[in-house]
């Protein structure tokens, strides 16, 4: 069942996803479904990291499920790669001692946690299913600001922020031993990204970073799990055009002085031909088309977003 493109958000997206559990280096797992929000295993000597913790104790419980049926070493590190609800409100389920997030990221948390968390509740109604189960927000234990590394056994981890993209704290996780990058949202494949909390300017370089560590394999945000360089060369390109493709339009409207409906006419026309069969595609675009012309006019952090903020966009856009 295709979801309604004039329901709010994702709220008429009420399929349950099929979920391919897949090994993209040696011991390092990515968990995807079919366009929900990613996760990653990585296992090492004695331990095991997971990225990415999901919306809700009973979502995290799948990615436990999945990480049990190839090992039972227990889950000691949880990195987050950003604060949005949709990624970390699941944490309580895995009893890690760990929990890891960028200095960024976690102020993140403080300055706009609780506005997130009631903004995603409204727009993705099916990924909140046992949202009783989420103890409050989630915090971390350990914050870095450039990069830090952890050992699991022998099994080296680097996290690093490598700049501004999806949001202002983005981490990646990067496994030397096998040259496997989890990206979060900074890359996408078949999904759109959300540019919401984004920064448009920055994008580009931060994914020329990724880029420079020559992944194997890459476990993006959102879509299949990337391995291959023809796969992680044509994700790569494939989120970059998806992000200028929505800039560039936005901020010629903005250069002339027109309006923030004419600037979502503008993307439509350019996004539509390429990328209106993308996952979460029109779910995205209001939101994306919103910070793209606020950034166009300089405003370099992006507006908290708040469920009713969400919905007064939507009916302005849409309508």
């Amino acid at each position: 069942m295709s979801p309604d493109p004039k329901a709010f958000a994702s709220q008429g997206d009420l399929a349950e996803k099929e979920i391919s559990f897949t090994e993209i280096g040696r011991d390092l797992w990515a968990f995807t479904a079919e366009g929900d929000p990613n996760s990653g295993v990585i296992i090492g000597d004695d331990r095991v990291m997971v990225v990415e913790a999901q919306a809700t104790p009973r979502l995290a419980q799948k990615v436990i499920d999945r990480t049990r049926s190839v090992t039972d070493k227990p889950i000691t590190h949880l990195t987050l790669t950003h604060y949005h609800a949709v990624r970390v409100l699941g944490a309580s389920a895995y009893g890690a001692d760990q929990i890891i997030m960028s200095d960024k990221a976690r102020a993140m948390v403080a300055e706009r946690g609780q506005e997130d968390w009631d903004s995603e509740f409204e727009r993705f109604p099916r990924l909140f299913a046992g949202h009783e189960s989420i103890p409050g927000l989630t915090w971390p234990t350990t914050t870095f600001s450039d990069r830090m590394t952890v050992f699991l056994g022998n099994r080296r981890v680097d996290i690093m922020h490598l700049g501004r993209a999806h949001t202002a704290g983005d981490a990646v996780v990067w496994v030397p031993d096998e040259a496997v990058m989890f990206t979060g949202d900074i890359v996408e494949y078949h999904s759109a990204c959300y540019c919401g909390d984004g920064h448009f300017g920055d994008w580009g370089g931060t994914l020329d970073a990724v880029k420079a560590f020559k992944p194997a394999a890459i476990a993006p945000g959102r879509g299949d799990a990337l391995v291959g360089d023809r796969m992680v060369e044509a994700a790569l390109e494939s989120t970059r055009d998806f992000v200028d493709s929505t800039y560039r339009p936005a901020a010629a409207v903005a250069a002339r002085g027109g309006s923030l409906k004419d600037a979502w006419n503008a993307v439509r026309a350019a996004c539509d031909p390429k990328f209106s069969d993308y996952a979460i595609y029109e779910h995205c675009l209001p939101f994306n088309v919103a910070r793209a012309y606020d950034e166009a006019r300089g405003i370099d952090t992006p507006r908290i977003w708040t469920a009713a903020r969400d919905k007064e966009m939507w009916e302005q856009l849409q309508t």
